[in-house]
């Protein structure tokens, strides 16, 4: 609808807005129609079905939190740049929960190919990981571990999971610690569990 001012990416911006005041899983056409004060039909001209508004509004949040994530690592190396690839991943998740939790559903290959910031992601999660001396099929198992570690940790204290006294903060610090240590000591590396340093 053209007196809208509506485009794409303008849907996908409210889409995520959207999301992290009532939930990625409550995000719909219809309401982001009312959003807009059009009728549903409208959108049709700009996305073409509730998946392909989700897709965009992952592809968006991705390249807000990989922007998060380079900017903290920059310049820095080993459990310096783990530990604010960490931080800044976690920062994002709390921050933008409905956001967040679109970037965790799948997307087409083809089109992570062509994301610009998927690429972008690939690039600083493997180049990290690479100081420590990992190789192929070792990153990708890395990557894994991180992620899986780093989703879980957040999904469990956004619902306030964690009911022990301890502060959730220092529980954070001490698993990116044991992470660090796992990536220095990789089963079966070359890099004779030797941290790596910091560019000079």
């Amino acid at each position: 609808m053209a007196r809208a001012g509506l485009t794409a990416d303008r849907l996908a911006a409210a889409a995520a807005e959207l999301a992290d005041e009532v939930g990625f899983e409550n995000v719909s056409l219809s309401a982001l129609a009312r959003h807009f004060g059009v009728k549903d039909a409208s959108l049709y001209s700009h996305v073409r079905n509730l998946q392909d508004l989700r897709t965009r509004v992952a592809l968006l949040a991705g390249g807000e939190m990989i922007d998060r994530i380079a900017a903290a690592v920059a310049g820095r190396a080993g459990k310096d740049a783990l530990a604010a690839f960490a931080d800044a991943y976690r920062e994002y998740a709390l921050q933008h929960p409905g956001r967040y939790a679109a970037t965790q559903i799948r997307i087409d290959q083809a089109l992570v190919a062509d994301s610009p910031a998927m690429r972008r992601t690939a690039e600083i999660t493997y180049g990290m990981l690479r100081a420590y001396g990992l190789e192929e099929p070792d990153l990708t198992d890395a990557v894994r571990l991180l992620r899986s570690t780093f989703h879980g940790y957040c999904a469990l204290e956004s619902t306030g999971a964690f009911g022990a006294p301890r502060d959730v903060r220092e529980s954070w610090e001490r698993a990116v610690d044991a992470l660090h240590v796992a990536l220095a000591n990789w089963p079966g590396s070359e890099h004779g569990g030797q941290p790596p340093q910091a560019p000079r």
